[in-house]
């Protein structure tokens, strides 16, 4: 069985919410179709890439409005996780916390890690205690 890869789960959320629909009819509002997003990035998806996608749907992170898990939407709680892990130095800062403490995290773990980086960043920034 293939294993979660985090660091992919957070590309195919960027590629994806880059190439969210701009201007959708309303049965299509959001929705991401991985296959022209990974063209435009002259890139491939890669078959492993399918088992990452349907554990990103789990996880409640895509919607899948169909049975095709290459179309999808990103659920408010993909944003957040995305929102969390998306700065470049808090992203290496979390997995290295992971690291550190033995390699293994859950999902919810990283969220949390990646969140209080976040907030430690924005209180440093802003003198403001979050």
């Amino acid at each position: 069985m293939p294993k979660r890869d985090l660091d992919r789960m957070r590309e195919l959320l960027m590629i994806a919410e880059e190439f969210e629909t701009a201007f959708p009819e309303d049965d299509e509002a959001g929705l991401v179709d991985m296959d022209s997003a990974m063209d435009a990035k002259q890139d491939i998806l890669d078959p492993r890439d399918e088992y990452q996608l349907w554990l990103m749907e789990r996880t409640g992170w895509i919607e899948v409005p169909g049975n095709w898990v290459r179309l999808f939407r990103i659920t408010p709680l993909g944003h957040d996780y995305l929102d969390a892990v998306r700065d470049e130095g808090i992203w290496a800062q979390t997995k290295k916390a992971v690291a550190d403490t033995g390699g293994n995290a859950t999902i919810e773990i990283v969220k949390a890690l990646a969140t209080g980086f976040l907030k430690k960043k924005i209180s440093q920034q802003t003198g403001i205690e979050i």
